[in-house]
């Protein structure tokens, strides 16, 4: 690394003891003081005043004595071929797992990134006077400088300087130490293979892990006041480490805008990263109110109705009273955590004036925002296509995120080659995707959502040559796709060809050892038939044609590095190698990696919960990015800033007690009438928001950004000195003990509820996370690249700024072996995976279990709601796909409920309306038994002719009228302050009642069953759409696919509409109508059936096809109907008399 390298970590180096305690004034004139010299070796060492230029000794200066700390950039180390091992990890494909030997295939690949570490013209602009060539790069995107004056120069004037200039440097007019270029980038790539080895050796296990932030940050640690931080480098002699007080409000080019004097930086004000927005007090005064009166109402409706029976039906009456009683404790359930619904804002502009913007601890201006591991996870590409998942991918490499502080990690559970294949497209096209995004301001960037855009993808675009980029990514992005989708047929036509000519070599082989023989016996040849890679070896995951060791659920452990971590300095297009113009455009991309967990017999696998807990092992130790976002294959980036947004909580004041940041669910491929409530806004925008007032949302899946030490398993810093309160917003927030009476451990960052200060230590933890030591040693190092800036006083459990601007370290085969191994299948047995750490199992909806866990140990999360939608997924459209999506939701809440995580029995923690509202997630499903009984009851009251009061007089009316006036008011405000529609609030309420009828029965049913006799619970993938051109858009809404989940609402629709027919038929030649007691029967058929409409709706199919089987089935209840009520109510025998005669 050249000098000006070296020196920016001495402006972040401690000051001895002996030094003073405070910032230096500032002198009346701000001299330059020359405080060294750098040897040999690197090494600086002090001036002294004898030593010292008269001009500069004419002038007052102080003296800094800068010790240069042990750093990853600082440190005798060997040279090793650091890029050569990183190179080979790109290139291989490891594999290995139970009873198996890691071993890495080196895979003969050629892509468009394959030259990107190597030097090229993509650096600065050389210094010579009339040359506006560019000048060379390193691997690391640093500039090649041949003179330590750091003078720019490129090689045809260096060549000039040499042969005319009498190897003269045109800068400082000093002899270049090499004359030959070659020499040059021979000494470049000496420096950098020093300054990124790491050493090796037995002992250096933990410094490798640690040594990116304890070297440099640790020095902060001891509460001396660190004089450095207030110093930038100078312009031109960065190698000769000068160091003095910048000109107020003027940066290193001579431009305003950075202040420079101490005094102005501590006076300048602090400014939060977020704002809590509440909600009008003119909305939601009267919302909890109505709420009050409401449930006042209620009480006093069921005393009255408890105390009037209607002895003509009692057992009507009975039904209806238990019914209703259950109904108001679930509205109770539900409403309760309503109360306090607040929205949030953040500011992007404070972010990056935070993280990114050169200040005194940061002179370079480079980011200093953590790192982030991304998870998409898919299973089977055959329901989850391939493509999709490759715009999802394409979609998080082109986010607007420091690209060295992204790691994309794609869990395929299915171990499928055309996975993988596709992966490595869209690897090789995200070369050209997102410079493109970049450089025009795509969004948004899922290039198969941009190009469909049904707007003019010209608007806003004001550089020339977007026209012409635009047509040549289209073109490149078809023939991706044609790639793509033909790999199914591509894999197996070479797998066929591969395995016949291994037929024949076998069969070759038995007749050339019967003819030495002499054994005429023939007998077949039986190969199996295993699925080849390109690079004619066996794919090491799943074949198409399962055999042992290679089927979905016996596989060995498979991590491909497809792009290798990108360099921390930018790298600009060269144009001579690319078609399009990427000269002023990074093209860097994230590091992305495919993996593949270990799956043999006799292991539980946990479904999407092991898959996810083993990206979090293998990230720990490849990135380690103490923060982490999982999205399904299906859901992609839809606003490119998401993660800047996301980080903005987590990086705010009190940030650090943040387990997570939940985004909504946005969804895209939705009829326009929304029929079957797809959006769920009511869930999204209502009770989300709500709980947003508590103790934070619950996590749902997807679209949520994680605090890494809080799926280990951690409390939260400052635990014992919160108490849960009520709701933490309407009502006073309580605390226990001041923080200055606080105990030390109790602010301890690392910290869990079971173990106690002085056993909390790292011997403990192969118990809880396995043995690996390089997981275990990660483990400080995310807790601590996870804290907040300690730029005010307030922010507690900081982190010193500047801390995370180093670059990460080179991934080589030893740390990507050991990735293989806590992927293996056997690495969770006896610790703590799955219960108390990472995604927890034993339920079909992990992602509740999981957020619950974190609530549940004094963790906060919040939700994140965009101005732009940050992701967008696709959602089933279609009746008998969205039945069963309910069904494995309400399946999930009933293993909740009966299982320890059912919140009456969370801690003292969690915050009282928080657990009403986890309360209310296991209980709801139970209401399906209580609701299909009172839909039936209005037509059990047209068949006997009774009603569930005696008479409807006043006070019944009076009653009925205040319960629904105030339902309605209710709705309206909730819709005024979540800012949904009235058509999205009736199409929720339409499919709570068809899903509680039917998917939401047979989740109690399974769960019951499970509970009781054992019978465990398997659900098949939902089918993901492929967004390709077809005739109509909503072809599968129109389908009907016959599931038994549809009996129960269609006998609820057919027995309605008989008891109807059959109310008014008996009222209108009755002798003495009743026509209080039909009026009250038909207007709640009405309302049964009004709800059920779409489910009706949705079995007429399209233009009417409705299929045989709901003729059928309606023909059957329809005859049942009409037997049991001859049967119930037989016909009088004067009745019969009269007929007969």
């Amino acid at each position: 690394m050249g000098s000006k390298g070296i020196l920016k970590n001495s402006g972040s180096s401690r000051v001895p003891p002996h030094g003073p305690s405070k910032p230096p004034t500032a002198p009346t004139s701000a001299p330059q003081v020359v405080f060294g010299r750098r040897t040999e070796s690197g090494r600086f060492i002090s001036y002294s005043r004898d030593d010292l230029d008269s001009e500069i000794s004419s002038v007052d200066f102080q003296d800094y004595h800068v010790h240069i700390p042990m750093t990853p950039d600082n440190q005798p180390m060997e040279e090793d071929g650091t890029k050569a091992d990183e190179q080979y990890v790109s290139s291989s494909l490891f594999t290995g797992g139970f009873n198996s030997v890691t071993r890495a295939h080196v895979m003969d690949k050629q892509g468009p990134d394959s030259d990107m570490g190597r030097s090229g013209p993509k650096g600065s602009i050389c210094m010579v006077e009339g040359c506006n060539s560019k000048i060379m790069r390193n691997g690391r995107g640093e500039d090649i400088l041949p003179c330590e004056c750091d003078f720019k120069i490129c090689v045809d004037c260096f060549t000039d300087a040499v042969k005319g200039g009498g190897g003269v440097c045109p800068g400082c007019k000093e002899l270049y130490k090499h004359t030959e270029w070659e020499e040059v980038l021979s000494n470049s790539s000496n420096e950098l293979t020093r300054a990124l080895s790491l050493p090796h050796g037995p002992g250096g296990k933990m410094e490798r892990r640690l040594s990116l932030v304890k070297q440099g940050t640790m020095n902060n640690q001891s509460g001396e006041f660190d004089h450095n931080r207030w110093l930038f480098e100078t312009k031109g002699t960065y190698g000769y480490g000068n160091a003095i007080w910048p000109d107020d409000n003027v940066d290193d080019d001579g431009r305003n805008g950075v202040p420079g004097h101490p005094k102005e930086l501590m006076s300048k004000p602090w400014r939060p990263l977020t704002r809590k927005l509440q909600i009008p007090a003119a909305v939601i005064s009267p919302y909890r109110l109505l709420v009050l009166i409401r449930l006042v109402a209620l009480a006093f409706f069921l005393m009255w109705r408890i105390k009037h029976q209607n002895d003509d039906a009692i057992w009507l009456w009975g039904m209806s009273i238990v019914c209703e009683l259950w109904f108001a404790l679930s509205w109770v359930l539900d409403q309760l955590p309503k109360l306090c619904p607040i929205n949030r804002a953040t500011d992007l502009s404070v972010l990056k004036e935070k993280f990114e913007t050169p200040t005194p601890s940061n002179p370079t201006g480079k980011s200093d925002l953590p790192g982030i591991d991304i998870f998409v996870s898919t299973a089977d590409p055959e329901k989850e296509p391939v493509l999709v998942t490759a715009n999802t991918i394409l979609s998080i490499l082109a986010v607007d995120y420091p690209v060295d502080k992204l790691a994309c990690y794609v869990s395929d559970d299915g171990g499928a080659l055309l996975t993988f294949e596709a992966m490595a497209e869209a690897a090789s096209f995200a070369n050209f995707w997102v410079p493109f995004c970049r450089k025009h301001d795509i969004e948004p960037r899922n290039p198969d959502s941009y190009f469909n855009l049904k707007r003019d993808p010209f608007k806003n675009k004001v550089k020339a040559d977007f026209v012409k980029d635009r047509r040549r990514i289209k073109r490149e992005y078809d023939e991706f796709k044609v790639r793509v989708n033909g790999l199914p047929d591509s894999i197996r036509r070479r797998s066929d060809a591969y395995h016949a000519r291994e037929e024949i070599q076998a069969m070759n082989l038995q007749r050339e050892k019967i003819k030495a023989g002499g054994d005429e016996q023939f007998e077949p040849v039986k190969i199996p038939k295993a699925t080849w890679m390109a690079d004619s070896t066996h794919w090491p995951g799943t074949w198409i044609h399962s055999s042992q060791d290679h089927a979905r659920g016996d596989h060995a452990g498979i991590i491909q590095v497809m792009l290798k971590p990108p360099s921390d300095m930018p790298m600009y297009g060269n144009i001579e190698k690319s078609p399009l113009d990427f000269s002023e455009v990074d093209t860097r991309l994230p590091m992305l990696v495919y993996m593949s967990r270990e799956k043999r017999p006799g292991y539980d696998h946990n479904k999407k919960a092991g898959a996810m807990n083993a990206l979090v092992r293998a990230s720990a130790i490849m990135s380690n990015g103490p923060f982490i976002l999982n999205l399904d294959c299906d859901h992609y980036v839809y606003n490119s800033k998401a993660f800047r947004e996301g980080m903005c909580f987590m990086m705010d004041r009190g940030g650090d007690r943040l387990c997570y940041v939940q985004f909504p669910q946005r969804f895209e491929g939705i009829d326009p009438s929304d029929r079957y409530a797809n959006h769920n806004t009511v869930f999204f925008d209502i009770n989300m928001r709500a709980l947003d007032g508590l103790q934070g949302p619950v996590y749902v899946g997807t679209g949520c950004l994680f605090r890494r030490i809080a799926l280990y398993g951690f409390d939260p810093p400052r635990s014992k000195d919160h108490s849960p309160g009520f709701c933490g917003c309407c009502l006073p927030r309580g605390r226990k003990a001041s923080a200055s009476n606080a105990n030390p451990e109790e602010t301890m960052a690392l910290r869990m509820g079971d173990f106690d200060g002085d056993s909390m230590n790292l011997a403990t933890f192969p118990k809880k996370f396995g043995n690996s030591s390089f997981l275990i040693d990660s483990i400080p190092v995310a807790e601590f690249q996870g804290r907040p800036l300690a730029d005010h006083p307030s922010v507690k459990n900081g982190r010193p700024p500047g801390a995370l601007t180093i670059p990460r370290e080179i991934l080589d085969a030893s740390i990507v072996a050991e990735a293989i191994s806590v992927v293996s299948c056997w690495y969770e047995e006896k610790t703590e995976w799955g219960t108390r750490v990472g995604w927890i199992y034993g339920s079909v909806t992990e992602d509740v279990v999981t957020g619950y866990r974190m609530h549940n140990r004094g963790w906060k999360s919040v939700y994140c709601v965009t101005q732009r939608d940050a992701f967008r997924g696709t959602a089933p459209i279609n009746l008998t796909d969205r039945l069963h999506q309910v069904l494995r939701w309400a399946t999930g809440s009933v293993e909740i409920f009966f299982s320890r995580n059912n919140a009456l029995f969370a801690s003292s923690k969690m915050k009282v309306l928080q657990r009403i509202a986890y309360l209310n997630v296991g209980i709801y499903p139970f209401t399906s038994i209580f609701l299909i009984v009172y839909c039936f009851l209005p037509a059990l009251s047209l068949f006997s002719g009774q009603f569930i009061v005696q008479t409807l007089n006043v006070t019944f009316l009076t009653y009925l009228l205040i319960i629904t006036v105030t339902l309605c008011l209710l709705a309206m405000l909730e819709i005024k302050w979540s800012g949904i529609a009235l058509e999205e609030w009736w199409r929720n309420e339409q499919f709570w009642l068809i899903g509680g009828t039917s998917a939401h029965l047979a989740a109690v049913m399974q769960g019951l069953l499970k509970v009781v006799a054992g019978i465990e619970i398997s659900f098949t993938l939902t089918s993901k759409q492929v967004g390709d051109d077809i005739d109509d858009e909503f072809a599968e809404l129109y389908e009907v696919k016959w599931t038994s989940l549809m009996i129960p609402p269609l006998t609820i629709i057919m027995v309605n509409l008989v008891a109807i027919a059959v109310g008014f038929s008996r009222t209108i030649y009755s002798t003495i109508p009743q026509w209080s007691k039909l009026l009250g029967g038909v207007f709640f058929s009405f309302w049964v059936l009004a709800h059920l409409y779409p489910f009706a709706k949705g079995l007429m199919g399209r233009r009417g096809r409705t299929p045989t089987i709901v003729y059928v089935w309606a023909g059957l209840v329809s005859i049942t109907i009409s037997l049991l009520w001859i049967a119930i109510n037989p016909p009088s025998s004067a009745a019969n008399q009269q007929l007969g005669g």
